[in-house]
C-alpha cells in the first residue's frame, strides 16, 4: 500500500508540473500581438515594405520565412537590425524582442565560396598530346580567374568553356575614359608612323602624314563612336593629344599645342562618319534624319535628339536578330509578368532585352508618363529605376548618389551655415531639422537642402510638406514629403512627374537619386527653376560630365575637393 502512494504522490506532482506548464504556455500565447510594418533593405538601392497583420513573429526563424516567401528570396540569408544604443549601427538578430514595428530590417545574403573542380585526363606518351592537355588546363584556369562568379567541373568531354554572353552587345559598356587609347592603324599606316617617328626622333623632321590622314581618321572615328556619338570639344581634344603624344612627328609646328589642326579635322570627320551611319540606319542618328522629323522641325540643326547629360546609351540599336514586333510581344509578355508579380529574374531580364524599343518610344515619341505607366509599369519600380539608369549611364545610382553625398555632406553644411542673412531663414529650418533629429536619413536630408540654398535656388521648387496627401495635379516634378506625426517616425516621401505619383514610401534623399533616375529614363529635362540643383546631382554626385559645369556648380565642386 505504501508503493501505491507513493507512485499516486508522483503522479499527482507531475499533473501539477504539467497543468503549470501548459498555463505558462497560453499565457504567453494569450496576447495577440498588434499589426506591424518593418522596413526590409532587400539591396543598397531596392528598400521594401513588409506588412504583418498578426504582429512581428515570435522567432527569428519565421521571420525569416516570412521574409524569404513574401520577397522570394533565394540562398541563405541572415537578418540584421538597426540597435539605438549605439547609434543606429546594424547588429545580427537573434530575437524578435529585439525589434518593434516600423523598425528598419537589412537582408544580408550569404554568399558560400565558388567551387572548381579539375579532372585531369591521363597524359600520352605523345609530346604532342601533352602539350595539348597543359594549354587547356591553363585556358581553363585564366578564365575561371576571369569570371570567379563560374563554377564548373572540367571533364575530359569539354575541350571549350562556354562564357556568359554580354548583356546586349550592341550597347556601349564604357563611359569616356580619362586617357583616350590611340587604335592601332592599317599596317601600311603603322610602318609610315614607325619611321616618321624615328625621323622625328633623331633629327626633329616633320612627317607628311597626307598620304596616311584617310587612314587615321577613320580610325580615330571608329574608337570615338564607340564612347559617344557626339563628342564635345573637349573629348575631341583629348584625341588630339593623345595622337601627337604617342606619334610626336605628328605634331603641328604652327599650332599653339601641336595638335589644334588634329581637332578641327577629327570634329569635321565625326560630321561624315556619323552621315555615313545614318544612311546605314543607326538608329541613334537615323532619329535626327530629316524624314523622322515632323513637318515644322525639317531642318538641320532643329530639335537635335542627342545625349546632354553624359548618356552612354541613348538610343541603342535592337539587339542582334531582333525586330519591333518581336520586342513588341516582348513586351507583352513582360506586361503579364509584372501583373503577376511572381518571378523578379524574368521581368529584370525582360527590361533589359526591351531596353532598346522602350529607348525609341521614349525619346522618338515623348510619351506622356500616364502613358508609359500603362505600357511599362516595370519602369516605375525602384530596384528597376537603378537598373535603367545604369543601362543609360554605365553607372550605379543609389549607391553612387549615396556615398558622395554622405562624403561632401559635411562641408556643403559647413559652406552654407556660414552664409549672410540673405539664406538665415533658410539656414536656421536646416538646424532645426538637425535638432529634432539627428538621424542619417535626415543628416542627408539636411545636406540636400543646404546644396540647394548654397546654389541660391528654393528647396520649395523641390520639396513639398504635406500633413496629407493632398492635391497633386498640378505638379510638374516634385517630392512630396509627409511628415510622422512624432519626431521618432520617420518622414514618408513620393516623387510625382506630370501631375502622376511614380514612387511612394520613400525617404526624402533616396527620393532625390530616384528622381534624378527618373530624369535619365524618361529623358526629361531639368527644371529651370532647380537647374543648378540638378546639375550638381549629376556631376558632384554621380560624376558623369564633371569636367564640364555652370560657373556655380564648378565653384562648388572645386570648394568641396579642396
Amino acid at each position: 500500500m505504501a508503493f501505491i502512494k507513493v507512485e499516486s504522490e508522483d503522479m499527482r506532482i507531475e499533473e501539477a508540473f504539467r497543468v503549470k506548464h501548459e498555463d505558462t504556455e497560453e499565457q504567453t500565447e494569450a496576447p495577440k500581438s498588434c499589426p506591424a510594418k518593418l522596413r526590409i533593405i532587400l539591396q543598397d538601392h531596392d528598400i521594401r515594405k513588409l506588412d504583418l497583420p498578426q504582429g512581428i513573429p515570435g522567432t527569428v526563424s519565421e521571420l525569416e520565412s516570412i521574409v524569404r516567401k513574401t520577397f522570394v528570396l533565394n540562398g541563405n540569408f541572415t537578418l540584421h537590425y538597426k540597435d539605438a544604443d549605439f547609434g543606429e549601427e546594424y547588429f545580427s538578430l537573434t530575437s524578435t524582442s529585439d525589434i518593434k514595428d516600423k523598425d528598419t530590417i537589412k537582408v544580408i545574403h550569404i554568399v558560400e565560396p565558388p567551387t572548381l573542380t579539375l579532372t585531369f585526363t591521363d597524359v600520352e606518351s605523345s609530346i604532342k598530346s601533352a602539350s595539348k592537355t597543359c594549354i587547356q588546363t591553363s585556358v581553363h584556369t585564366s578564365v575561371t580567374d576571369i569570371y570567379p562568379s563560374i563554377s564548373g567541373s572540367f571533364s575530359e568531354s569539354q575541350d571549350t568553356l562556354i562564357l556568359p554572353s554580354s548583356e546586349h552587345k550592341t550597347q556601349r559598356s564604357q563611359r569616356w575614359p580619362t586617357e583616350f587609347s590611340v587604335p592601332r592603324f592599317a599596317y601600311d599606316t603603322e610602318l609610315v608612323l614607325a619611321a616618321g617617328s624615328e625621323a622625328f626622333k633623331k633629327d626633329g623632321i616633320q612627317l607628311n602624314f597626307t598620304p596616311i590622314l584617310p587612314d587615321i581618321l577613320e580610325k580615330l572615328a571608329e574608337s570615338i563612336f564607340q564612347y559617344v556619338a557626339y563628342p564635345t570639344s573637349a573629348q575631341l581634344s583629348d584625341v588630339a593629344e593623345a595622337l601627337v603624344q604617342k606619334y610626336p612627328c605628328l605634331k603641328e609646328p604652327g599650332s599653339y599645342n601641336g595638335c589644334y589642326g588634329w581637332r578641327q579635322r577629327l570634329k569635321y570627320k565625326m560630321g561624315n562618319y556619323r552621315a555615313k551611319l545614318r544612311g546605314l540606319g543607326c538608329p541613334e542618328l537615323d532619329v535626327n534624319s530629316l524624314k523622322k522629323k515632323r513637318a515644322h522641325e525639317k531642318a538641320p540643326a532643329k530639335n537635335i535628339k542627342k545625349p546632354r547629360k553624359a548618356e552612354v546609351n541613348f538610343l541603342p540599336p535592337h539587339p542582334q536578330g531582333e525586330t519591333e514586333e518581336s520586342l513588341e510581344n516582348e513586351r507583352v509578355e513582360l506586361l503579364n509578368e509584372v501583373k503577376r508579380g511572381v518571378n523578379y529574374q524574368i521581368i529584370s531580364e525582360k527590361m533589359a532585352k526591351t531596353f532598346s524599343i522602350r529607348r525609341q518610344e521614349i525619346v522618338s515619341q515623348a510619351t506622356p508618363i500616364n502613358d508609359l505607366k500603362y505600357r511599362w509599369p516595370a519602369l516605375f519600380d525602384a530596384a528597376q529605376i537603378n537598373e535603367e539608369f545604369r543601362r543609360i549611364t554605365t553607372v550605379d545610382l543609389e549607391a553612387t548618389f549615396m556615398a558622395k553625398l554622405d562624403q561632401y555632406s559635411p562641408k556643403i553644411m559647413s559652406l552654407v551655415f556660414s552664409r549672410g542673412r540673405s539664406s538665415k531663414m533658410s539656414i536656421q529650418h536646416i538646424k532645426n531639422m538637425l535638432l529634432e533629429d539627428y538621424s542619417l536619413e535626415r543628416r542627408r536630408e539636411a545636406a540636400i537642402r543646404s546644396l540647394v540654398v548654397y546654389l541660391r535656388e528654393n528647396d520649395e521648387d523641390l520639396f513639398k510638406e504635406h500633413s496629407d496627401d493632398g492635391d497633386i495635379a498640378n505638379e510638374v516634378m516634385k517630392i512630396i514629403i509627409i511628415r510622422g506625426s512624432t519626431i521618432s517616425e520617420p518622414a514618408s516621401a513620393r516623387i510625382v512627374i506630370e501631375g502622376t505619383e511614380v514612387q511612394q514610401d520613400l525617404d526624402v534623399p533616396r527620393a532625390c537619386a530616384l528622381l534624378m533616375g527618373l530624369i535619365y529614363a524618361l529623358n526629361l529635362s531639368y527644371p529651370k527653376e532647380l537647374k543648378n540643383t540638378f546639375e550638381a546631382f549629376q556631376k558632384i554626385f554621380l560624376e558623369l560630365d564633371d569636367m564640364k559645369a555652370c560657373p556655380k556648380v564648378m565653384s562648388l565642386k572645386n570648394k568641396l575637393l579642396y
